[in-house]
């Protein structure tokens, strides 16, 4: 039995070692192009291994050796074994097309198409075989047929508008994809992503586009009571960031569906996000308007004021006049509706516009003490307050009451983003005060945060201290700098720049020369001094391009060229230089996204699966 174990394990250890190099003899004379010796090893491994790869080896030696005869006769072999796979059928029709034989080849191809069953996935099996034998006609034949025995089980309009993109019949391929709409609207997300990644919405004179909009207005005025037309269509308008028109059809979607303002409130966020702050105001307003018997009439109310806080604050160059309309409009909806749990949003934002933008740092107190006292507050409720009230503190100089708060809001939520968020506040509270050891402590227990922002945030912090503090005269100079960057929050802006000047007077050669030009390009853009900020980072590059802030300087340039100075070429080059020069930058995956976003480039949409 022994000996018998051991004879059989050799027997397939050379069977085995015997395949791998009559594959290995075969490959190196088929790259050769020694068709007539890896002939011998191809029909070897083809008895034994009748894979796809070994037919296709063997049948090309026989043809390039001349063996017409037996490359027909295995072909019609494998179709008579292969009934069910169509591609060695059209292979045999293209071998004899090459031979000049069309009679031949066209009885098989109508052969082919006349015994079509009523089954989607065997008439989408022989279109593609057609197709990568680049036999569009016949594809469009398989279609054709296809369609007309699958009646209204399935109508294969993506096969069909896929075909019509490839011939350039723009207009048919619209038609199918939004006729896959009226087959069943579930597939109207993935009818979007299709067309979003063959329609460039960047272009101003867009073939396609017009097309598309021409198609969905026809559509919804021949059928005003389908609302998936009327969805389509506002996609449409967004996706070109024509919000204005996008808004008419949403309101009459919003009527027609009865959402009660549901559509409407929806879409005035994806105004704010792409800062089309006029519109976002008129489609709130819209809401607003409804009444207060609309389940979204708060949340819209609460949006209009925000909305208006978000147009005058974002340029960063406002005048105190627009900053006390905005807090009197707060004041009266707070008025009329009173301090409760439901306003306690409107009031955080309030306290927040009073004390960072308003200089009215006491009234936010008043009103943020007002609002721990209104019962039945939530606990997370609580926290928010707690986290803004400790905030306007610190903007005021009363750093320890701030750090009192903040080590509640760890000690009640340690385990929530918003409990990292107060330790690292916290943490912040000690760097400040030159107490770095301990705040090193606390931030080191925070880059392990699940929050990625505010890991990304303790992270740098930590380099910061890492880098610039252990001698005496780095912890002279890192006092110094954490005091500025305190009056910053403070938005004590030349007593901060005063000190970080004193810095490079006494340390010209220090390491934190880099860091203090970032500073102050931040005060700079906290003020909407654009250009200002930008040669402070300009400058940061020219004297520290090999170091850890480089990456930060050219995102913060990216953002300063893209949203405030409106310049996308600009932009676009900082972010290309991240990705090309700091391919290990933690803004990698977002510079990326913004370069692609202004370069219009897509994504590939893969084929749907049926």
């Amino acid at each position: 039995m022994k000996y018998l174990t051991i004879f059989l394990f050799l027997l397939f250890y050379v069977d085995g070692y015997s395949q791998t190099t009559d594959q290995q003899l075969a490959q190196h004379y088929y790259s050769s192009e020694q068709y007539d010796k890896a002939l011998t090893y191809y029909d070897k491994l083809y008895r034994t291994n009748p894979s796809k790869f070994n037919f296709d080896r063997y049948l090309d030696c026989l043809i390039q050796t001349g063996d017409d005869k037996s490359a027909e006769k295995m072909l019609k072999k494998a179709v008579g074994n292969n009934r069910a796979n169509k591609t060695y059928a059209i292979e045999l029709g293209t071998f004899y097309e090459e031979r000049n034989q069309p009679e031949k080849a066209n009885k098989i191809y109508d052969r082919l198409i006349d015994e079509l069953q009523p089954s989607s996935r065997l008439i989408i099996d022989l279109y593609k075989a057609f197709k990568a034998k680049g036999k569009s006609d016949l594809s469009y034949r398989t279609l054709q047929e296809g369609r007309k025995i699958l009646k209204k089980t399935y109508p294969l309009n993506f096969q069909f508008a896929e075909y019509y993109g490839s011939v350039g019949e723009t207009e048919k391929m619209i038609d199918e994809y939004l006729g896959m709409i009226d087959y069943h609207p579930t597939y109207m997300s993935t009818v979007k992503r299709v067309l979003g990644a063959q329609i460039d919405f960047t272009k101003e004179e867009s073939e396609e586009y017009d097309l598309l909009r021409t198609a969905l207005i026809e559509r919804t005025q021949k059928n005003p009571n389908d609302l998936n037309y009327s969805e389509m269509l506002t996609w449409l308008f967004i996706q070109r960031k024509n919000f204005s028109a996008a808004l008419v059809h949403i309101k009459a979607l919003d009527k027609r569906s009865k959402s009660y303002g549901r559509y409407v409130y929806e879409f005035g966020s994806v105004c704010v996000e792409n800062k089309d702050y006029g519109t976002a105001r008129r489609a709130y307003k819209y809401v607003v308007d409804l009444g207060e018997e609309s389940m979204y009439f708060m949340r819209g109310q609460n949006a209009l004021l925000n909305v208006n806080f978000l147009e005058v604050t974002s340029s960063r160059n406002f005048e105190q006049e627009e900053l006390v309309v905005i807090e009197n409009e707060y004041k009266s909806v707070l008025n009329q509706y009173g301090n409760k749990r439901t306003t306690v949003p409107l009031m955080l934002e309030l306290a927040h516009i009073q004390a960072f933008y308003a200089n009215h740092g006491k009234e936010a107190l008043t009103l943020l003490n007002e609002a721990l006292a209104i019962p039945g507050l939530t606990d997370m409720q609580r926290a928010e307050v707690k986290m803004e009230l400790a905030d306007v503190h610190v903007l005021h100089g009363d750093v320890w009451e701030a750090s009192l708060l903040y080590m509640q809001i760890d000690g009640d939520f340690k385990f929530e983003p918003i409990g990292h968020e107060a330790k690292f506040k916290n943490a912040r509270i000690f760097y400040y005060d030159a107490e770095f050891e301990f705040a090193q402590s606390q931030l080191d227990v925070l880059k392990q945060s699940t929050t990625k922002l505010i890991a990304n945030d303790a992270l740098k912090l930590s380099l910061l201290i890492l880098d610039n503090y252990g001698l005496d005269s780095n912890y002279i100079a890192m006092s110094c700098f954490a005091s500025a960057d305190l009056l910053i929050e403070q938005h004590r802006y030349d007593e901060a720049f005063e000190l970080f000047d004193s810095i490079s007077n006494e340390y010209p050669a220090h390491s934190l020369g880099d860091e203090i030009l970032l500073k102050k390009s931040y005060s700079y853009q906290l003020r909407g001094q654009w250009n200002k900020a930008i040669s402070s980072l300009e400058e940061l590059l020219k004297y520290y391009p090999n170091d850890i802030l480089a990456d930060d300087a050219l995102f913060q340039l990216g953002d300063i060229y893209q949203n405030h100075l409106m310049n996308d070429e600009k932009a676009a080059e900082y972010y290309r230089q991240i990705l090309f020069d700091y391919k290990g930058s933690l803004y990698t995956t977002e510079a990326r996204k913004q370069f692609q976003l202004i370069r219009g480039e897509k994504k590939i949409v893969p084929e749907p699966i049926n």
